[in-house]
């Protein structure tokens, strides 16, 4: 009975040990991300405690992490077994996780105050104001339109979690709906539809003759080996060659990255290479977030950095709301952390929709759009240029071919149909096969004769 006992306690102690090596590495990103989801929610987002923790942080061992909200210092702290995570805020630029940095540090940086512009959107009609037009556009089906809008908000599978719709049609707002809760004051989390904003800031540069993206990209670490060859082109298309992997499911390379690290860039540019530059494709949010630093690196001021999406985007299309939040290093979080209005989402798709063209100004180079929707090397007709394409018709296959979209985690969406002359966003939180996004869009295409 003795062995027995020791054997039983051998075995017990066994399992709580492999328990706490599962979970160790685990809990900087379990508390991480609450508390970074959490504080951006509630002092960028608008959203409650409440609705955050009821929606956004109601699963897996997210759920069981205690918050605490500080409103003073608009900062969080997020606990789970022995591992707390905190963050801090910059007006302006967002909740920022306490990574690698001390808090001093990360606020001293020089974040300018810019202007938003226009101050007053609710006297300036659509699109760069608020005022839209109560006609409707010819061509549109609005029974079937409206059917399509109350499918998307049925929250039950196959439709589950949808917060916001828009659809813009020939440029009119034709359908805008809301979660109860929710209204044209919040901003929504971007996650990865980030990437497409860091595409047309790219764009911007090198309209501006201070990017190349077709020449290697100048990272230090990279100068002695193979990859001093990859290019921001490489990068974008998502073809760079460096190891990376993008589970959002354990310990991964994109999980680490977004809820451990300070300077994301530096640990993304660490990676090895695993294959040639501009030969596979392998979907990496550290591609995007290296994209970023070499960004801040052209523009080599970093005021005038962070007044860049402001002052060269933002403002030039009207997008008031728009927060593009950095990291603890005072990179801005290319990949992932931007947050707007359901309608700036709009007007960003707008931009494309129109080649880059805004009421008559070029903002993005005149071939841009078109560089961005060429296929990626190695995609297999589902990538461009930190755009998703439907030229493979594999995820859409009852959606023109010609659509191209900004996708972001957990359901955010912006589609662009240039056939159709529709621009569609979609924002919630949806987990993976909870929402029919082949069904919602072909159901609006469906209404557009």
């Amino acid at each position: 009975m003795k062995r027995i006992r020791i054997i039983i306690t051998v075995l017990i102690l066994s399992i709580l040990l492999g328990g706490v090596l599962y979970i160790n590495p685990l809990l900087p990103i379990i508390t991480g991300y609450a508390a970074k989801n959490l504080s951006s929610g509630l002092f960028v987002a608008n959203r409650t405690q409440e609705s955050m923790e009821a929606t956004d942080l109601n699963f897996s061992f997210i759920r069981f992490v205690k918050n605490s909200v500080d409103t003073r210092s608009k900062s969080v702290r997020s606990r789970f077994l022995w591992h707390t995570s905190h963050t801090t805020f910059v007006n302006g630029y967002g909740s920022i996780l306490v990574n690698d940095y001390p808090v001093n540090d990360i606020q001293a940086r020089p974040y300018p105050v810019v202007p938003v512009l226009p101050e007053q959107p609710d006297t300036i009609a659509w699109p760069m104001g608020n005022l839209i037009a109560d006609t409707i556009p010819s061509g549109v089906d609005m029974q079937k339109l409206n059917l399509a809008m109350e499918q998307a908000f049925a929250d039950t599978i196959p439709y589950k979690g949808t917060f916001a719709v828009m659809v813009v049609y020939r440029g009119q707002p034709v359908a805008e709906k809301y979660a109860e809760g929710l209204g044209p004051e919040n901003r929504f989390l971007s996650w990865s539809m980030a990437k497409s904003f860091t595409n047309a800031l790219t764009g911007i540069l090198a309209k501006e003759g201070r990017l190349d993206i077709y020449a290697p990209a100048h990272v230090e670490e990279w100068q002695s080996d193979e990859r001093r060859s990859i290019s921001i082109h490489n990068l974008m298309q998502m073809n760079s060659g460096l190891k990376w992997n993008e589970d959002y499911g354990n310990s991964s390379d994109v999980n680490n990255m977004l809820h451990k690290e300070g300077d994301m860039a530096r640990f993304a540019s660490s990676k090895p290479l695993e294959y040639p530059p501009g030969s596979v494709f392998e979907y990496s949010s550290g591609s995007t977030n290296i994209v970023s630093y070499l960004l801040r690196r052209a523009i080599g001021n970093d005021a005038e950095y962070y007044a860049f999406p402001r002052e060269k985007l933002f403002n030039k299309i009207g997008m008031r709301s728009a927060v593009f939040e950095v990291d603890a290093s005072g990179t801005f979080v290319g990949a992932s952390y931007l947050y707007a209005s359901l309608r700036d989402y709009a007007r960003f798709g707008l931009l494309y929709l129109n080649n880059g063209n805004w009421l008559g100004e070029q903002i993005l180079p005149k071939n841009w759009v078109e560089y961005t929707t060429t296929e990626a090397t190695g995609s297999d007709g589902i990538y461009g240029a930190f755009f998703w394409l439907n030229k493979a018709g594999t995820d859409y296959p009852d959606v023109p071919r010609d659509m191209y979209s900004c996708n972001g985690h957990d359901g955010q969406f912006i589609y662009i149909i240039p056939s159709k002359e529709l621009v569609i966003v979609r924002t919630g939180f949806s987990q993976k096969d909870e929402f029919d996004q082949n069904g919602f869009v072909a159901a609006i295409v469906d209404a557009i004769q």
